[in-house]
């Protein structure tokens, strides 16, 4: 079979432990004997990139855009224990989050859905997608202890010199404070992602907060992405046949059990952090789970939605046997093939995308799979692969359907 070919390359992010090793069989046993890859190759593992003092990570951003799709391994996040681990020069911020940061994007993780593998929702019939707005919020906050009695106030103080003080609370007595922002730059940006996703994805969008409450803050984000939707988008969902809804977080929390699925569930930040997780173990595994930043430009980059597997890479390293979950991995490399495809139209990409998404999720729905499935499978007597088994079962399936 003649290799498909590539025009504009994608922009490669190479990753850490175990995800790391999955990367490599996924490209030697499902890309490379069928596609002739075109990549644009960085190396986001730990060490190269305490070696160019992170500089990679922001260079590999800047592919990002430049090319407009990238697809990405999972990286560390060091912390104390792994700065000592690694020997670093320092402990290097998230990668993602300098890469979402450069891109101003917005992260859509939706679940991966295959037979075998139910819903704890029993109604939950379609994949659930979480937008999470990833700036600000508690993330960027700025916390004390308040010693004892006295006043707290919030005080903002123009270019001008003139300020404006809102008294947070008179302390009687030891307690905590903590002030939060936003910017409506990057809620604007926030909300066209989710509006232009949902468009390119045919989906319709929930967005939720709790602006009953907080009556200026979460009222901020509410009437921006209001004001976007009817000048912007308004026309062009109603021609899609999609639709905009607004509602109150818990409301939302309390429909979400209800409902079948197959939308765009928008979140504020820490809101995002939280369901994101609620609805990838509801739906059975975080192994199971895309996600993709988006730009308000139209820029991607894809990815799993899960760490590194620190606990198998370790097992890896004594040469002892590893039964790792790689379907969010491939997934991720079908997704970034399927937008490269479509970006420069070549349909035969998007066609293999396609095949190679089907050919993972039937060699699950056939009873091969990873040991992490085999333990909430429905399918009676699955057969339990090893990492690289069921890479291989997998590519069996791929030139079935290529052939």
């Amino acid at each position: 079979m003649e290799k498909i070919k590539m025009q504009t390359p994608l922009v490669e992010m190479d990753g850490d432990e175990m995800t790391r090793i999955l990367w490599k069989m996924i490209k030697d046993e499902l890309l490379l004997p069928f596609v002739d890859l075109k990549t644009e190759y960085y190396d986001l593992g730990l060490k190269h990139r305490d070696e160019t003092d992170d500089q990679v990570t922001v260079d590999s951003a800047k592919a990002a855009i430049k090319y407009g799709v990238a697809v990405k391994c999972a990286t560390i996040t060091p912390n104390a224990a792994r700065v000592k681990e690694y020997d670093l020069k320092e402990m290097w911020k998230s990668p993602n989050g300098t890469i979402r940061s450069i891109m101003d994007g917005t992260v859509f993780r939706a679940p991966i859905v295959v037979k075998g593998i139910e819903p704890c929702v029993k109604n939950w019939k379609k994949p659930i997608t979480l937008a999470r707005h990833a700036y600000g919020d508690v993330y960027k906050a700025s916390e004390m202890i308040v010693p004892g009695p006295g006043k707290a106030e919030l005080v903002f103080t123009a270019e001008d010199g003139t300020e404006t003080r809102e008294l947070i609370h008179q302390f009687k007595g030891p307690g905590v404070l903590q002030g939060m922002h936003n910017l409506n730059s990057s809620i604007e940006s926030f909300a066209r992602s989710c509006f232009q996703y949902a468009l390119n994805t045919k989906q319709d969008v929930w967005f939720a907060t709790k602006d009953t409450i907080s009556k200026k803050y979460d009222h901020t984000f509410k009437d921006i992405f209001q004001e976007i939707y009817d000048r912007d988008y308004k026309e062009a969902f109603e021609k899609a046949g999609i639709t905009y809804f607004y509602t109150l977080i818990d409301d939302a929390v309390a429909r979400i059990m209800k409902a079948e699925g197959g939308f765009i569930w928008a979140c504020k930040n820490y809101d995002g952090d939280v369901m994101s997780d609620m609805v990838s173990s509801a739906f059975g595994s975080l192994a199971m789970m895309t996600s993709v930043l988006v730009s308000p430009d139209g820029k991607f980059e894809y990815e799993a939605a899960h760490g590194t597997v620190q606990r198998h890479y370790y097992k890896y390293l004594k040469g002892e046997e590893t039964s790792t979950n790689s379907v969010a991995t491939i997934f991720a490399w079908s997704g970034a093939l399927r937008k490269r495809g479509e970006l420069d139209q070549i349909p035969e990409l998007m066609t293999f995308a396609d095949k190679l998404e089907k050919a993972t999720l039937s060699t699950i729905e056939s009873g091969k799979m990873t040991k992490d499935l085999a333990l909430i499978t429905s399918i009676e007597n699955p057969t339990v692969l090893n990492s690289e088994g069921f890479i291989k079962a997998v590519r069996e399936n791929l030139e079935k359907s290529l052939a």
